[in-house]
This record gives structure tokens, sequence and C-alpha cells, in this order.
């Protein structure tokens, strides 16, 4: 192709935004960035220019938000996280940048696709699940909303596993997102900040005669930030993520190569380098526990001494102003020694009076816990953190030691209470609480739905309710509208922007506004082939990936999330398992056809759950290889779940499957983003499908099982699962179909261990819920029947999901507990 021509132009290729100056800035990407001639070029060659170019013009306003920032001295929110789980940059930042069109159209003049260009990207797997993405969708309604932030993470060089199934197991395969290089990040390695760990520390008297201690680490680590550009939506703020990579302080031993110890020479690279090598290592030995530990540290230390950096270098104002110029948020325990290592260089680095330091912590932090599972809040062994950070275990006594007097103080005589909410656990060895730590260390704590904030101040951080009832709120999850709703459902997106105007993507309150048409007809039978046409592209997409033919006119009942028992992947098999033995009883019955689809990853270690995973797929080969059975039901387990194919399978959804034992799920974010697609919710009164079940009106959620009081009080009580059993003929007979290995082969062994655990223990409760579920299910059918019907609630459903926009959360993030106001970037 000949790319010699061209025309007079106006835009400067580096910032315009017409087509035809992407053109051209593709083509100058394809030279002077890639390097290709044009005989060899492939859609992953324009797939890099072409992000380039966006990076390009990202750039421009990226430089303008941060000096905008520092000219005006604006509060910056920071968001600590473990986890940032992106998903694909290049179709979201076309769409924020609102060059979607051009961008198509200077490829097509080029001679390519943008669908298959926008394929050719590697989704970076940083993150497990929920928390990851939604430190993805709050940075996005960061930018979105014009308030000034910087998120702080991990660069991992290997993400989460890319899972395969063989034989009907997972598979845990390399995840190389980075093997193609990442267009998005900017590394900067002249910004490095160095790191300690292990060692001593050692008392001294300062030249004012006070006491000071200092720490003597065993070891350094350098930490290199790559720098992402997090474009608004519609706006010219740019803001940024950065992920800190682990490099050795002096990586090569010159000396140790010319006397030919050539691993030596290279050692101290190699063992900084696997700090950030992979996301969540297997901390079941303790070696993979001090690695998360250092993980942590790392990045939390890393980000503090870059906040401390941009506060006194860069805007040159002093270390005490530090919680009016930036608001740190720990999203969960991950970063939560944070709060000592703040205290660390402030104390020991500056040389700051402790009370002057806490004060400053406190007032600077903020916590959002994610768990209400006593096993999910984060401990440390005593004697491995000793080791680990052992003037960070001195701070951390301090820090106990005095809040300890605080306690005892408001409440008098009461040492059971003393030990209940001390730093340092005594149960079963001696540990580091993390979450209490975060808890004392800030002036924030809120929960993640209405539900939870209030179950976490009656259970799990109840001791200090009572102590700082003023430091508690609920800030209920929120998804962004612009990934999950306009980019991964353009038909509806178009559907939409007809009906009610273009301003729902920044305003998601206003899909209000559709209620009436839930009434016409006719834009019922436009919404109804939408929804087609998704189910089409996604039955596309399960027989490509597992060779599972579905027939787009049958409910698509949709169940996609981390696989846990908690969340009940096994009570949907059960349903299943009922409605495959009901019709091999009865050849007669007739049922509403319905295609099960299950995606999401179980924790390598995790054996209960990989063996959930291997029930779905024995269940699914039974059901779609028996010629009656599979006139009605189909099943599919559709690998590798990720935010590329969640882009193919929230549109598709008829039916989500919401079906956690009832206060367990803190929030969950899948039920917001089927929510807003039109997918109508089966669940419990868990999590946020409380709030979803009250913005969509009862009357357009299917609801089952115990509540959360009634949960306690069966437990309580004594659960015998088997109670339900022996009232329960069917599921007898569903639970004996299971066991006696008919889905196996014959051999019982293979799903013994969940037919057991689940007759015997039953933690969740799945049997206690098995009952309502299966009477629920037979609503759903039934409501399946009547198209209107369904129609009118799967409108009603995106047209009262306002509530659920991560810009709603973010906003209240901002004015209630961050004090971070809006600023207009000009460009």
């Amino acid at each position: 192709m000949n790319h010699s021509a061209e025309p007079e132009h106006d835009e400067h290729s580096r910032t315009g935004l017409n087509a035809d100056t992407l053109r051209r800035a593709i083509i100058d990407h394809l030279r002077y960035s890639i390097g290709r001639p044009a005989s060899v070029l492939t859609p992953a060659h324009y797939y890099r220019a072409l992000a380039l170019a966006v990076r390009d013009r990202m750039q421009q306003r990226w430089i303008a938000s941060m000096q905008t920032y520092l000219d005006l001295s604006r509060k910056v929110a920071v968001y600590l996280s473990a986890e940032f789980l992106m998903g694909p940059q290049l179709g979201n930042n076309l769409l924020n940048l609102q060059i979607e069109q051009q961008a198509r159209d200077a490829l097509s003049a080029l001679g390519q696709d943008i669908d298959e260009v926008l394929a050719c990207e590697e989704e970076p797997g940083l993150g497990n699940g929920g928390l990851g993405r939604l430190a993805a969708c709050y940075l996005d309604s960061l930018a979105t909303l014009d308030r000034p932030a910087i998120g702080y993470g991990i660069r991992y060089e290997y993400g989460i596993f890319d899972q395969e199934i063989r034989d009907g197991w997972q598979v845990e395969k390399t995840d190389n997102w980075l093997d193609n290089g990442n267009p998005w990040e900017i590394g900067k390695p002249d910004l490095n900040f160095i790191v300690g760990w292990g060692g001593h520390t050692e008392q001294y008297l300062d030249e004012h005669g006070n006491f000071r201690a200092r720490w003597v680490p065993q070891r350094f680590l350098k930490g290199i930030p790559y720098d992402t550009p997090i474009q608004g939506y519609g706006v010219n703020t740019c803001n940024t993520l950065t992920l800190w990579s682990a490099r050795a302080v002096q990586s090569f031993e010159l000396d140790a190569f010319n006397a030919g110890d050539y691993y030596k020479a290279v050692e101290d690279e190699v063992s900084s380098e696997t700090v950030t090598k992979v996301l969540y290592p297997n901390d079941e030995p303790e070696a993979g526990k001090r690695l998360r530990l250092l993980q942590q540290h790392f990045f939390v230390s890393c980000s503090l001494q870059r906040v401390l950096h941009i506060l006194e270098d860069v805007a040159e104002r002093p270390v005490n102003e530090l919680a009016e110029q930036f608001a740190l948020q720990l999203n969960d325990t991950h970063p939560s020694i944070g709060v000592a290592e703040l205290m660390r260089l402030l104390v020991d680095e500056r040389g700051l009076g402790w009370d002057e330091a806490w004060q400053i912590t406190v007032a600077a932090f903020g916590y959002t816990n994610h768990t209400l599972l006593p096993e999910a809040l984060e401990t440390w062994p005593l004697g491995l953190f000793a080791e680990s950070l052992p003037r960070h275990l001195e701070i951390i006594y301090e820090i106990n030691r005095r809040f300890l007097d605080e306690v005892r103080a408001h409440f008098p005589g009461d040492e059971a209470r003393v030990r209940r909410m001390s730093l340092i656990g005594e149960d079963g060895g001696k540990s580091v609480r993390m979450a209490h730590l975060a808890t004392v260390g800030s002036h924030a704590i809120n929960g993640v739905a209405a539900l939870h904030s209030e179950l976490l101040k009656e259970s799990v951080l109840k001791d200090f309710y009572e102590l700082w009832p003023q430091r508690f709120s609920n800030k209920t999850n929120g998804v962004t509208p612009r990934r999950f709703l306009a980019l991964a459902n353009p038909g509806l997106r178009e559907l939409l922007d007809d009906a009610i105007g273009e301003s729902w993507v920044a305003d998601l309150d206003r899909l209000r506004e559709l209620e009436p048409y839930a009434e016409d007809s006719s834009f019922r039978t436009q919404w109804r082939e939408v929804k087609r046409l998704n189910k089409a592209r996604l039955a596309e997409y399960v027989l490509a990936t597992t060779g599972v033919d579905l027939d787009p006119s049958w409910m698509f009942d949709i169940q996609v999330k981390r696989i846990h028992e908690y969340k009940r992947q096994h009570l949907n098999v059960l349903h299943i398992v009922t409605l495959y033995h009901r019709l091999k009883q009865n050849p007669e019955l007739r049922i509403a056809p319905r295609a099960f689809i299950f995606g999401g990853k179980a924790a390598p270690g995790y054996f209960m759950a990989k063996r959930i995973i291997k029930l779905i797929n024995a269940v699914a080969e039974a059901v779609n290889n028996d010629p009656h059975v599979s006139q009605f039901i189909k099943v599919a387990f559709l690998p590798n779940f990720n935010v590329k194919s969640a882009h193919l399978i929230y549109p598709a959804a008829d039916l989500s499957e919401q079906i956690s034992t009832a206060g367990k799920e803190a929030s969950g974010t899948g039920n917001m983003k089927f929510m807003l697609n039109g997918a109508l919710t089966i669940g419990t009164l868990d999590g946020a499908n409380v709030e979803i079940r009250e913005e969509a009106g009862p009357e357009n959620f299917f609801l089952f099982g115990l509540t959360v009081e009634e949960v306690q009080r069966l437990v309580h009580e004594g659960y015998r699962p088997e109670d339900f059993v022996e009232l329960n003929d069917e599921l007898r007979a569903v639970l004996d179909l299971i066991a006696g290995g008919h889905f196996s082969g014959g051999d019982p062994s293979v799903f013994a261990p969940i037919v057991e655990a689940l007759r015997a223990h039953d933690p969740f409760l799945v049997l206690a819920d098995y009952s309502s579920y299966i009477e629920c299910q037979q609503r759903v059918s039934v409501a399946w029947h009547d198209v209107s019907a369904w129609t009118r609630m799967s409108i009603l459903n995106t047209a009262r999901s306002g509530k659920f926009s991560s810009d709603r959360a973010i906003a209240e993030y901002c004015e209630e507990i961050w004090g971070v106001r809006p600023v207009t970037v000009q460009v």
C-alpha cells in the first residue's frame, strides 16, 4: 500500500482528532516507532500504531492535568490498590476521547478493520476479580468527573493465570501479557525510590537529645514507576495510574562476573525482580507469605515516597500539609502497611514528633473494607513480620500501646474488648491484624454496600464502631457505564441515544427517562432485537471456545465470577441437575429452553472450587450430549473469564445469577453490570442485591433464600444440612445422582468431596436454600414465557440502574471522605 501521497492538513499529527490526521499518525508510528515495511504489517502492528497515536493525544491532556493540579495546589485522591484490572485500553480510550468513528475511518483508509485491530490487544491480568475491576472503574470516574487522582499499584510481570479447561479441569497457564510490550505505559526509571527489607533497628539520641530509632535493612530494592494515562470521558482531564516494578539497586556485580561466578553476578537482580513477577503468589508456604508481604510493603512504600516527593520537592509544600494536599485511600487490607510506613517516613526520616505524625497519618488515610469473611481479613505471623519489617513492628507496637490506652479509657475494665481490638492477635499464635491497623490509622472507614456496611458495624468491626461511630459510612460500589454499556453494548447504546439522547454516558441517572418506553410495544421490539443480536454474538464466541452450540432464542442464564463456595456456583449446578433429572424421569415434560453459561477462575490452591469447575463441565457433557435433554437445556463453561470476554457476556444475559449466601458477599459489581445491560436478577438479599432490588422494584427481581438474620439464627441453633435432605426427595435424588458417579463415568470418588461437604457441613447453606431456589427458578421460567412482560422488566432494570454508576460512588468518596474538588483542565 502506498502511504506517501498526503494532502495538506491543519491539525497537528500528534494531537489532531480528525480521521485523516489519525491516519497520518498511524503511518508515522508504523514507520518511526514500529519500523516495519508495509509488506509485513499485520493487524497487531496497526493496533500498536493506533494505540501510540491515541496515547499521543492523551499525553497533551495528561501533562496539562498534572500541571494544573500543581499550579492550583488542588487536593489529589491517591488510590492504593494491589489490583487494577483495567481491561483492554484502546476501545475505552477512543470512546472517552470521542473519536471512535474517526479511528474506524482512519483504519479503513489503510485497509484495516477496527474490530480486528481491537482484538489484537492483550489484556493485562493485574487483578483477580471485583476488587481490581472496581479500582479501574473508579479511576475512569475520577477522570470523567474532573477530580485530580493517582492510582498506585504493582506492575506484575505475569498477571493472574490464563485458564484452560482440560477434561473438565481447570489448568493454569502463565499470563505473558507483557510479551509484546505495553504501548500505554511510560517507564520513568529516573523517578525511582529505594525500599528496605529485613535487617534490624538501632536506637540513638538525636542532636536535640530525643530518643530515636533507625532501621538498618538487610537488603534494598529499587522501585521503577510505569505511568499510564487515564482519560476521562468528554473532558480534558487525564489522570495517572502508576504501577511499580522492582529492580535491584545494583543489577550487575562485575567482580563476580570476572571471577567466573556468573550466577552471583546477577543474583541480586533476579532476586529483586521476583518481587513483582506474579500476582498473588501462593501464600500457603512461608516463602509465599513472605513474598506477598514484601509485594505489599514494596508498592506502598514506593507510592508514599513518591507522594511525599511531589508534596515537598515538586509542589514545595511542608510535610504537615500532606492531608490537605492528598487523600490516601486503602483499597482493602493489602496496602494497610502504609499506616506504619507513613509513620516511619514522618518520624524516622523527617524527624517529626509522634503526635504530629500520627495526626497527619490518620487525617490522610481512609480505609475501604471489602469482606465480611474473617479468614479474608489479612493477618501476618508475628515472627515473619518481625524478621521482614522490624522497624514497622516497633511502630505498630507503639500505635497499639497508645490505642489500647484509649480503649481502656473509654471502656474501663473490659479487657476482653481490649484483646479483641488489639492490633496483635493472640489466637493460634501471635499475628499482626492488618484490618485493625487500617481501621485505627484511618479517619474514615467504609463498607461497599448498605447491608455490608451495617454488618461491618455489627460483626467484624463492631468494637471499633462503638469506639468511633463517626468514622464509619457506606459507599455502595459502582461500575463505569462507559466500558460496560457504551463500549460493550453498542447496539443498546445506539438505541438509548436515539430514545433519550447521549448525555446518559456521563449522567447515568438520565436512564430514568427510559421508563415510559417500557410501555411502548415498538420500543420493546427494538429492545428484544438488540438483545437477540448480543446473544447471537455471544453464541458464536461460546461455539468457538467450547464447541457448545447455543440457540439465541433460548433464555441465557449466566453466572460469571470468581469460583468460591460462598458464591455458590454449586447451587446453580444443583438446579441444572434437578432439571436434568426431571427430564429423564418424565420424557413428556416440557420446560422453557435455557442455556446455562458459567465463567470464572478458581484460586490454584482452592481444592473445592476447582472441583466445582469440574462438576460444571461434567454436568455440561452429560446434558449437552443427551439428545432429549439438550432440546431444553444446555450448559457451557467459558474458560478464562476476563474483561475482554465480559464485553460479550454482560450484554447477552437474560438472567443474572447472584446467589451468594446472605451476609457473605460485600457488594458485588457483576450484578450491577448485568442490570445495566437489562438482565433480570435472581438473587438473595446479599451485598448490593438488596439495593438493586430496591431500585428495580421487587416485581422486577427474582428473590429467594434465607435472610441474614435467618442464616444467623439457623447457624446459631445448629444447622444440620442432612435435615433438609431428609425432607426433600428431589434434593436427595439429585445429590445421589452426583455422588453415585453418574456425571463422572461411574467413579463416585470424583465428586464425593463436594457432596460429602454439603451433607456434613454445608458452611454456606446451599441445601438450606435449595428448595427456595428451585421454586424461584420455576417463577423465572413462567415469567420468560410472557415475552412482553419480560421485556418490560428488562427495560426497567436498565432504566433504574443509575445508582450503580461508579460516577455516583466516586462523587460520594470525593465529597464525603476525601474533600477532592473538580478541577477544569484547559488544553
